[in-house]
């Protein structure tokens, strides 16, 4: 059986679907389907929506009200849980790392990292390596990797709580998804917490930094000013801090059985 792609699509304007035509032909032969969930502002555009749901591939969980971030995401990978078999492979991602890994130079890693996983290997998360770190503004690297020191404090594990691609088997999805509480990007974090005693973890560089690329801006230039943005520091805090949060109240409740 081939795994399955689950990402959430959010595209109101349509501008990523050309980026998704692209790489199209390669998920339909690494992939068996997509489970996907366009938010409410993205099912209103009634030509992008057509041409997905004539499309076998993609199996679609429509939101009808907008939820916030981590409700809509937890809305998805529930529903892909619960009608996937329980020993599907399920690849978490975002369409904009997948399009920025397939359309350049990392294709071939990619799609080898893809086609070699098995059942044993997971739950898994691709992790940024060094190189693909050093492309991203620092204000990113020194926030998210924040979160992951206070991991590695509490738990001994080095993981990227905020990560980009997971790995995870249907089944044990199931069973983590109603553990998951927070409504914003912070319940990512809820879910490695549930699953890192036995989670694994490969650092890959085709998740450096996809902005750029997809904005068609010089990648330099791009970073200096993401470095300089106070509202980009006011972004990532707004997750960052209750991931924080969620680690120490993790930590406390295991010390307490």
């Amino acid at each position: 059986m081939l795994p399955s792609l689950v990402f959430p699509y959010n595209d109101p304007e349509g501008t990523m679907l050309p980026h998704l035509q692209a790489i199209l032909p390669d998920l339909k032969v690494h992939f068996g389907r997509a489970y996907i969930c366009p938010p409410l502002n993205t099912r209103q555009n009634i030509t992008l929506m057509a041409q997905l749901e004539a499309d076998d591939f993609f199996t679609i969980f429509p939101l009808d009200r907008p939820m916030p971030v981590g409700e809509h995401f937890a809305h998805l990978y529930l529903n892909a849980a619960l009608i996937a078999q329980p020993d599907e492979i399920l690849h978490l991602a975002y369409i904009d790392r997948l399009s920025f890994a397939l359309e350049g130079d990392y294709r071939e890693q990619f799609l080898a990292e893809v086609d070699s996983l098995t059942l044993e290997a997971l739950p898994l998360i691709f992790q940024r390596s060094p190189a693909a770190w050093a492309t991203h503004p620092q204000n990113y690297a020194r926030l998210e990797g924040f979160v992951t020191q206070i991991g590695e404090q509490l738990f001994g594990k080095s993981l990227d709580y905020g990560w980009c691609h997971l790995v995870v088997r249907a089944g044990e999805l199931k069973e983590v998804m109603p553990k998951v509480t927070h409504a914003g990007l912070s319940m990512v974090a809820e879910m490695v917490l549930q699953m890192q005693h036995h989670l694994q973890t490969r650092e890959v560089d085709w998740l450096a930094w996809e902005d750029p690329f997809l904005m068609g801006r010089d990648p330099l230039e791009m970073k200096a000013e993401r470095e300089q943005s106070l509202d980009e520091y006011e972004k990532r805090l707004s997750y960052c801090l209750p991931m924080v949060e969620a680690l120490a109240q993790f930590s406390k409740s295991r010390n307490l059985k």
